[in-house]
């Protein structure tokens, strides 16, 4: 066994930290490097310099906090080792076997789903189940701009006199006070499946299906991090037992429900939910059932994404997701749904293209908003606050969610309409409740509506109340802000000689994913090495030729970096200067042969 770490002590024997991996303490950006998972425990299996026996990929586990003993279990996650008992859930029997009655009376059913791509997944999974059990349900996705988030009276009311004798709420819900108590005359049942923040108080419903509801028992709030199409995938598989009890597939077979990964793995990544336990498990096999296109819809979705191989876990985030959220955020709310449960292939051709057409006009309209936004966000502030007349409230979330990049702090943008009203979207960064901090501005009259979890939040406000919302969150959350940026380096998992950026290694690192929010992809050190070439591509972007000290050369590209101080940097240096590169290794076979790449994330004087 390697020895452990032995770190630096304060005079009075306290523990100072770990040593910055590669001796960088300040690099161009100006933070420290770290090995990953040796700043907060001194693992066994890891030597002082960050490596030791283990092979990589268990290596890559224990960095990302898997205990020694579950390391097989997540060197390759199922679903049969991390899916919980649906019955530890508060009101999951009840809503299973409400669903049951439906299908067995042969019952009209509707789901109300949000208009982004965890809304979207999740109705279109109980829709496909339900068909497939015999049962023709409904979708409803509400218009962002008209009808705004989630069930209103109306709506509820007008699906219930069409003759809907269920509704199911699905990623939405869980705060529908004032729509779920109009429904109190029992019009139709109402069945929420949700996994955003709750209040102590929950509005009425026949059941209500939430990891995050207060009164939840410690093992099944433990899967709080699900997305809303995991808590649907989980009453799915209640519902199938329920069913199952009864004698329902007596005569009858039953639907494959793995075969419905697929939406479950698209709905987790585009949601950002945390890659832990079930989720990873999801998102593993969802990508394997994906990889056979069984699904129509996603299928033409893929080809409308211009992706020839197999989806990866980055492309569900950025090539698909982006798409189906285009038709809630610039478009027509159903779009997403009625791709992801059509059994006609001229039809999904049809709205894969004009989701893709959607998503290109979504860039342009979040480019000009996100330009009048940065300019904006005031400088002193650890929570950026800005609103804009004129601002469509289908990019601001994305708008948020790169101003909280830029800026490293939780970010809200709010779009204001003509009636005195804001629509706002939130992002925050690790260890800042942003769900929670809206809520509480709930509570205390500064909004008018509003909620989520941790890493999102949405809103209503009026426009009078934005800068008392602004310095309610500073006072509230500042604090976090400053702990969770205090300290921070960039966590690196290997270094390689630059003859070591290779697809081999590209397929070991792989081998611990997938990767995403909560279990990140390997950050890799390699150098030293010289710029033989770098230039300016894009808009925003620096190349770069590399080569080390033992004669070999790679690609290196520094992505929206070229007006930053390490873009600036790359495009400066001398040629003689040899530098230490942080980045992403990925695998480049547009050439028909594949090689290996740098997406550089930051960069430290070797010399």
């Amino acid at each position: 066994m390697p020895p452990r770490p032995s770190y630096p002590t304060t005079g009075g024997g306290n523990v100072v930290g770990p040593p910055p991996a590669l001796g960088v303490s300040a690099s161009i950006l100006g933070q420290p490097w770290q090995w990953r998972g040796l700043a907060a425990d001194h693992r066994d299996g890891f030597g002082t310099d960050g490596f030791g026996t283990d092979d990589l990929v268990t290596q890559l586990l224990l960095a990302r906090g898997c205990p020694r003993e579950g390391i097989e279990a997540h060197r390759t996650p199922s679903i049969r080792g991390f899916m919980p008992d649906p019955s530890i859930f508060r009101d999951m029997d009840r809503a299973a076997a409400r669903l049951a009655d439906a299908v067995e009376r042969g019952e009209q059913v509707a789901v109300f789903g949000d208009y982004d791509v965890d809304g979207a997944t999740s109705a279109a999974l109980l829709i496909r189940l339900l068909r497939d059990l015999g049962l023709a349900a409904r979708p409803y996705i509400p218009d962002r701009l008209t009808e705004g988030y989630g069930p209103s009276a109306p709506a509820l009311r007008r699906l219930a006199a069409e003759g809907a004798r269920l509704i199911v709420t699905v990623d939405c819900g869980a705060q529908a006070f004032e729509a779920l108590e109009a429904m109190r005359d029992g019009a139709a049942d109402i069945l929420v499946v949700d996994h955003h923040t709750c209040l102590s108080a929950l509005p009425p419903a026949h059941a209500l299906v939430n990891p995050n509801r207060l009164d939840e028992a410690v093992d099944a709030a433990a899967h709080g991090h699900l997305a809303a199409v995991g808590v649907c995938f989980l009453l799915a598989a209640a519902l199938l037992r329920s069913l199952r009890a009864r004698g329902f597939f007596a005569d009858r077979p039953e639907p494959r429900l793995l075969d419905l990964l697929d939406l479950v793995a698209l709905g987790t990544v585009a949601d950002v939910a945390q890659l832990r336990g079930l989720n990873r498990a999801f998102v593993a096999q969802g990508l394997k059932v994906m990889a056979q296109r069984r699904n129509i819809g996603l299928s033409a979705l893929i080809e409308a994404s211009r992706l020839t191989r197999a989806p990866t876990c980055q492309d569900l985030g950025y090539a698909l997701g982006p798409r189906i959220n285009a038709g809630g955020r610039v478009g027509r709310a159903d779009l997403g749904v009625r791709l992801l449960t059509t059994q006609d292939a001229d039809e999904a051709r049809d709205i894969a293209a004009e989701l893709d057409r959607l998503n290109e006009e979504r860039r342009a309209i979040e480019a000009d908003v996100q330009q009048v936004a940065e300019a904006r966000a005031a400088a002193d502030r650890m929570v950026a606050v800005v609103a804009g007349e004129g601002w469509h409230p289908g990019v601001i979330g994305i708008v948020a969610g790169r101003l909280k990049e830029r800026l490293d702090r939780p970010a809200i943008v709010i779009a204001l309409g003509d009636d005195g009203l804001g629509k706002g979207s939130g992002r925050s960064i690790p260890g800042v409740d942003l769900g929670a901090a809206i809520l509480a501005a709930r509570e205390h009259g500064l909004i008018v509506a509003g909620g989520g979890h941790a890493m999102a939040a949405g809103l209503t406000i009026a426009a009078d109340n934005i800068h008392a919302l602004a310095d309610f969150l500073e006072d509230r959350l500042a604090a976090a802000v400053a702990v969770a940026r205090e300290g921070r380096a960039l966590r690196l998992d290997t270094v390689v000689a630059p003859g070591g950026v290779t697809p081999d290694l590209v397929d070991s690192l792989d081998a611990g994913g997938p990767y995403g929010t909560g279990w990140p992809a390997p950050r890799v050190a390699t150098g030293p090495v010289r710029l033989i070439k770098v230039d300016r591509v894009g808009t925003n972007h620096v190349r770069a030729i590399v080569a080390g000290d033992d004669g070999r050369s790679f690609k290196a590209m520094a992505f929206r970096a070229a007006d930053s101080l390490l873009g600036q940097t790359l495009l400066g240096a001398a040629p003689h200067r040899r530098l230490w590169l942080a980045g992403r290794i990925r695998s480049d076979d547009w050439s028909g042969r594949a090689v290996a790449d740098m997406h550089i994330d930051d960069a430290a004087w070797a010399d």
